[in-house]
């Protein structure tokens, strides 16, 4: 058992991972700044585990903030979450990104530094790989940099900190590269429902269900892929969740990365037909012009994780899909 501290941005990942951690029988502290996020989350997780967690409100771009969580509690290592995660949103303001991303990172590394806490895992991002130097899928040693968007570059540069504070300050860090996070936890209690506009493909698939939109506009379907839509690789987010358990639990000394993962691709066409088939409704949807800052392929190649953590997807997008709906209230 260890005493985490869980940064948070939006309550999608971090609250399956909370559930997982505190199951697994770590005490968990969560610092966020409720901009895109709701406190009540927390009971819904006590209902789940029976435990509720620690919460503190603040925000990682204020070192005094993250000085208060530090001095107020005694921490074994720190999952690292609170980041804007949005690729089109990133390009039509870069700087907002930036402040948050990587100077937010900055501040909680020096503090953990401060606080002599060495252990961090890191939420990072298949859109670190460089596309146009290596095709999918993608493995842990591809080369990275030459991002398609802000969102990407500022995960890149934060991994770039990440390496030096692992060979300068003799911090063990894991970064857990994701590729697309979707579902919903199987009690129905907790998914992805954020409080600004969706920009990730199944919140907004979920409110053309719910008539919320009125149809899904599907950004080019002119790509080099099967049917022309993008192919992207869905985990289960109770999968990423105890991805991140079993790293926290892994043991580990100096920098490492992990793909989070299945290591196949769906396309948002077969996206769109996996729907159809688990609600048994046609889905509206209209063709649209690529969108800035979208690559082709994102697939992950998922050796090492399979082999070094022992750690595989167990459900699919099917699932994923049929527990999204269940959570936003439409189960058949």
């Amino acid at each position: 058992m260890s005493k985490l501290l869980l940064t948070w941005w939006t309550w999608f990942i971090w609250s399956h991972t909370t559930v997982e951690l505190l199951q697994a029988w770590h005490e968990v502290v969560i610092f966020d700044n409720l901009a895109n996020s709701d406190q009540s989350v927390c009971d819904r997780i006590q209902q789940i585990t029976g435990i509720a967690p620690v919460f503190v409100q603040g925000d990682i771009r204020s070192l005094e903030d993250l000085r208060g969580v530090f001095a107020d509690h005694s921490f074994d290592g720190v999952i690292h979450f609170a980041g804007l995660k949005a690729v089109g949103v990133s390009c039509e303001d870069p700087f907002g990104y930036y402040e948050n991303n990587i100077v937010g990172s900055m501040n909680l590394l020096r503090v953990m530094d401060e606080h002599e806490v060495r252990k961090l895992i890191f939420s990072s991002s298949a859109t670190v790989y460089d596309a146009a130097a290596s095709q999918a899928p993608f493995a842990e040693d591809a080369p990275t940099g030459n991002t398609t968007n802000p969102y990407g570059t500022t995960k890149f540069v934060i991994e770039q900190l990440l390496k030096d504070m692992s060979n300068w300050k003799q911090m063990d860090i894991t970064s857990l590269r994701y590729f697309n996070p979707v579902g919903a936890h199987q009690s129905w209690l907790l998914g992805e429902d954020p409080t600004d506009i969706p920009t990730n493909l199944l919140p907004v698939m979920m409110e053309v269900v719910e008539g919320k939109r009125e149809k899904l506009s599907v950004f080019g379907n002119d790509y080099d892929t099967t049917d022309g839509t993008c192919l992207r690789d869905y985990i289960h987010v109770v999968d990423l969740a105890k991805a991140h358990q079993i790293a926290r639990e892994s043991q580990w000394s100096g920098y490492e990365v992990y793909n989070v993962w299945t290591g196949s691709g769906t396309s948002v066409a077969q996206m769109i037909t996996i729907l159809e088939w688990v609600s048994d409704k046609p889905f509206p949807f209209e063709n649209v012009d690529r969108r800035d800052g979208d690559i082709a392929i994102s697939v992950a190649n998922v050796w090492k994780i399979e082999n070094k953590l022992w750690r595989k997807a167990n459900l699919g997008v099917k699932e994923a899909l049929e527990d999204a709906m269940r959570f936003r209230g439409k189960a058949w």
